[in-house]
């Protein structure tokens, strides 16, 4: 070990508390430092020998530091460079960094507001605007309604996704977009890998981008289908589309509330909290404390790899749990529920009425899709099973604690 140096990535070092963010921006590996172990960390990334490290390590600190258990927990973490003599890897510049300035400017701001300002008016001047689940059913075709809905929100959806990737760009921060699932839901996610290199008043925009957007879109669709009203209150087809679409918004932007599902404000939370895995920290908390009651101490979970704020969120973090089934439970009484009764009460006269005409093969091609997307879900719930029998991969808020090297 005298006079070696140690080969490590490119490292991101963020402060936060007593302890400091430490991890790789290219693949989005975070570990929670002591200051003590960050700065050694520092020392030996900038060329420091690890004899010298050791030496410079008791001389700042007063107490002695096993180096080699250091230096095997960061090859656990993936910062140490295999191969010391490859270069490393220069950081590229992120695409769509001034489009996403751009996008959250002063000016595009006050236009955000301005639409949704607009669109409170109107809703507040004509109640047939507001929200509702019959908005859904436009035309008398299920088939058109279907055809308009799924495919009507995938712009919607990129959309979405879009304000959070330029959110990320804007820090210059690599962004990606996948398809996934969260329980029953078919969704599509945007990875930001290096959120946790920027200071934590920085993640909030990236995080919440995407309702910032569906708020925007929610006025946009709104105030066409004012626009276009008629005199007697009602609506043009273009008008009944966009209510229509506009209902869908609204029931996505309830869905972040869901925070068991680890929506956008789920992370908002957490990071409010200075926490980096809640969820799994709770849910291990809480079985832990079931295997208690049933003297299964073999079954629990080693409490040490989250971080002591985690653990401290985390013994009270199922209130928030049950606030999400509460939208939950709230969303299916006054939205899918009535959605799916009158959907299925005009699929049955189409089906049962004993006449095979428009209507009838309206209605089967309708149900039709419907059962594949269902299908679609199954297929990629087992393809997220399948992949998470791989390795480990670092979600957006992930980070795995790290003792003391004093401690070692």
């Amino acid at each position: 070990m005298s006079g070696s140096t140690l080969a490590v990535y490119e490292l991101s070092f963020v402060p936060e508390g007593d302890g400091v963010v430490v991890g790789r921006l290219d693949t989005g590996t975070y570990a929670v430092f002591p200051a003590d172990g960050a700065e050694l960390l520092r020392q030996l990334s900038e060329g420091l020998p690890l004899d010298e490290a050791a030496e410079w390590y008791e001389r700042t600190f007063d107490e002695p530091v096993d180096v080699e258990d250091f230096v095997a927990t960061l090859n656990d973490l993936g910062f140490v460079r295999e191969d010391a003599a490859e270069p490393a890897e220069p950081a590229t510049e992120v695409r769509f960094r001034r489009l996403g300035r751009a996008a959250f400017s002063p000016v595009a701001w006050l236009c955000y507001l301005a639409v949704v300002a607009g669109w409170l008016v109107a809703v507040a001047r004509h109640g047939e605007l507001r929200p509702a689940p019959s908005q859904i059913f436009f035309v008398k075709s299920l088939l058109a309604v279907q055809l308009v809905i799924t495919f009507g929100q995938i712009p919607l959806l990129l959309a979405h996704e879009g304000f959070h990737i330029l959110a990320g760009r804007r820090l210059g921060l690599p962004t990606k977009l996948r398809l996934s699932n969260r329980l029953t839901y078919i969704v599509a996610e945007t990875q930001t890998n290096g959120l946790m290199s920027v200071e934590r008043r920085k993640r909030y925009l990236p995080f919440l981008a995407g309702m910032v957007c569906d708020a925007v879109v929610l006025g946009i669709l709104g105030l066409i289908a004012a626009a276009g009203r008629h005199a007697d209150g009602s609506f043009p087809l273009t008008g009944r589309v966009c209510l229509a679409l506009a209902f869908t918004v609204v029931m996505r932007i309830g869905w972040q509330f869901q925070l068991y599902l680890r929506t956008d404000l789920y992370y908002v939370f957490a990071t409010a909290l200075r926490c980096y895995d809640l969820h799994e920290a709770a849910k291990a908390l809480l079985k832990n404390r079931v295997w208690r009651l049933l003297r299964r101490p073999e079954r629990q979970a080693d409490e040490e790899q989250w971080t002591e704020q985690d653990r401290r969120v985390g013994t009270f973090y199922g209130p928030f749990i049950l606030l999400g089934f509460c939208v939950l439970a709230t969303i299916t009484v006054f939205a899918s529920i009535p959605v799916t009764v009158s959907y299925f009460r005009i699929a049955v006269q189409g089906i049962g009425s004993g006449h095979v005409d428009p209507h009838f093969w309206d209605s089967l091609l309708s149900l039709g899709m419907n059962v594949a997307q269902v299908v679609a879900l199954i297929v990629l719930s087992r393809r997220k099973r399948r992949a998470s029998y791989g390795a480990p991969s670092a979600p957006l808020s992930r980070s795995l604690s790290t003792t003391s090297p004093s401690e070692g």
